[in-house]
């Protein structure tokens, strides 16, 4: 195979120093397409252009292989190379999650295949194992922590103390977080993982704007306080539970007991917990974040292409059953406040309640559709955090 590789940072670089070692994959890189052509590379120049169609032309190169960061732009590179009957391997999730539909009937109308499992989790070989080993299963949940820069601040926050904006730039230069670190914190990343789990394990194609979503920025010392105080991690979880003909999903900072799996899930590690009829509960861990874990999935990618495997997307195809996002569900949340509160008259009951001169919390019950709807979520000093 001769691949035509979108993209030189931190995954494309992973990807490169993975294939250099790797024996048993008959795959050559042919070019680079860069952004800016005039920064020093630490490889030849000759691999590298920044005009894209000298790769989307070549008609010698088979697979192209998006590791770029604009999804839009992404979505066009893909497109153009399905429909030049090339095949695609991606590890861009926004792309994915918000193009999901189109890229299903493009990859179907060209009779080529398109494999991401880069996009999600790194190194968990998660969407191989939906698409494989569950293809048959009855799955009822999955749920777990599938960013590893989040994973890596909460775990310096919680376990050393250490504040918030010293562990970004920790996360930042160690490359598990972008320099532009909003989609990991603000929960975006686990988000579009999530939807595109969705549509492997039961079938779901979501817009992921609609999934309730809530990040790590506001969690602050009284939080893991109240954490330590009740043998509790904080830990940023992704989640979709089938029940019925209806999914439950949202991606929520979560108090786990400190005994669970995820709580002893560190750093910038991911698991997935996958819960079904037939075998029952299965438990998967990896690296989640960095160069060679991310592109150890990208070549797991090649290297299928190198046997002609393609999604079937099984769930899709045999359910008989409409699936349905559904908002009326209830949450056990922890909210903490100061002097403004929230709207009691949202929850549908209050728990317990605490005030101190450091600060407040109520612990209750409320439905998604009115946590949605809160305008006290966007006052600064209201942080929630979801009770299991």
């Amino acid at each position: 195979m001769k691949l035509g590789i979108f993209g030189f940072g931190v995954v494309g670089q992973g990807l490169y120093h993975v294939l250099q070692q790797s024996n048993t994959i008959q795959a050559e890189i042919a070019k680079f397409c860069i952004k800016n052509i005039t920064k020093p590379r630490s490889l030849d120049a000759t691999l590298f252009t920044d005009d894209k169609t000298e790769l989307l032309d070549n008609p010698e190169i088979d697979v192209i292989v998006e590791l770029i960061d604009d999804a839009e732009a992404a979505f066009e590179i893909v497109k153009t190379a399905m429909n030049s009957g090339k095949h695609v391997v991606s590890a861009n999730k926004k792309m994915i999650a918000e193009h999901l539909e189109e890229l299903l009937a493009l990859q179907k109308q060209n009779k080529v295949s398109f494999l991401y499992e880069g996009s999600c989790c790194a190194s968990i070989p998660i969407i191989r194992n939906l698409e494989e080993y569950y293809d048959n299963d009855l799955l009822t949940s999955i749920e777990g922590i599938f960013n590893g820069s989040t994973n890596f601040i909460l775990t310096k926050m919680i376990n050393e103390s250490a504040p918030y904006k010293d562990v970004l730039k920790e996360a930042q230069d160690l490359g598990f977080a972008e320099s532009d670190p909003t989609l990991d914190v603000e929960g975006i990343d686990a988000r579009y993982k999530l939807c595109i789990l969705l549509y492997h394990a039961f079938g779901l194609i979501t817009d992921p704007h609609t999934l309730f979503t809530l990040g790590i920025t506001k969690i602050n010392t009284f939080d893991i306080e109240f954490a330590q105080k009740n043998n509790f991690e904080i830990k940023l979880i992704a989640k979709a539970k089938k029940i019925g003909s209806q999914i439950d999903a949202t991606v929520l900072p979560t108090f786990v007991d400190k005994s669970s799996i995820l709580a002893q899930t560190k750093n910038e590690y991911n698991a997935v917990i996958l819960e079904s009829a037939f075998s029952e509960s299965q438990f998967l861990y990896g690296k989640g974040a960095g160069d060679k874990p991310t592109g150890s999935a990208v070549l797991s990618d090649i290297s299928a292409l190198g046997y002609g495997y393609r999604y079937e997307y099984k769930k899709s195809a045999k359910s008989k059953e409409k699936i349905e996002l559904h908002e009326d569900f209830q949450m056990r949340i922890y909210v903490r406040f100061a002097d403004q509160q929230p709207d009691e008259a949202d929850f549908t009951e209050v728990l317990e309640k605490y005030s101190s001169r450091y600060g407040n919390y109520w612990i209750g019950y409320i439905s998604r559709q009115k946590m949605k709807e809160a305008q006290w979520l966007e006052i600064p000093e209201i942080n929630v955090i979801a009770l299991g």
